[in-house]
């Protein structure tokens, strides 16, 4: 019998198993809506992680983050927290300030431009979550997402 992920990907052979089935399953839909996201942040100049690091920001509020705990809340891991946020800060998105007693640490904070970004962003953005996720009901979206905490915690 054919899955309609073999037939997405034009694949003939049978998986070699029903987990391996699932893995690639799991990757195709993160590609499809990691990418749908991608293009509709692409004309606002913002990055999938970009948006993520911002929002982080967002939520950490006046206080701020250091460097390593913006990237221990990153969904994505990214090899480079630094250079992400020093693109960030050279779009007057965030703001670094080194620490007065321990001049190594350095909190960054989002700006008000960065705040705007994101207001602006989120209707668009909760619209392509319903767009691609609204055909799903409440019961199966719970399920998914607890199907999905269950393999994250292996």
């Amino acid at each position: 019998m054919t899955t309609q992920l073999r037939d997405e990907i034009r694949q003939t052979k049978p998986f070699a198993s029903l987990e391996h089935e699932a893995h690639l399953s799991i990757e195709r839909t993160a590609a499809v809506l990691s990418h749908s996201l991608a293009e509709a942040l692409k004309a606002r100049g913002v990055t999938p992680v970009q948006y993520n690091a911002l929002r982080i920001l967002r939520g950490a509020g006046d206080a701020g983050l250091c460097r390593g705990e913006v990237r221990e809340r990153l969904v994505a891991q990214v090899p480079d927290v630094t250079r992400l946020l020093d693109r960030l800060e050279a779009a007057g998105l965030v703001a670094r300030e080194r620490g007065t007693d321990d001049r190594r640490y350095v909190t960054t904070r989002i700006t008000p431009s960065g705040l705007r970004l994101l207001d602006e962003l989120d209707q668009p953005v909760e619209e392509l979550h319903r767009g691609l996720l609204g055909h799903l009901d409440e019961g199966e979206l719970r399920t998914l997402i607890a199907l999905l905490a269950k393999v994250r915690a292996g």
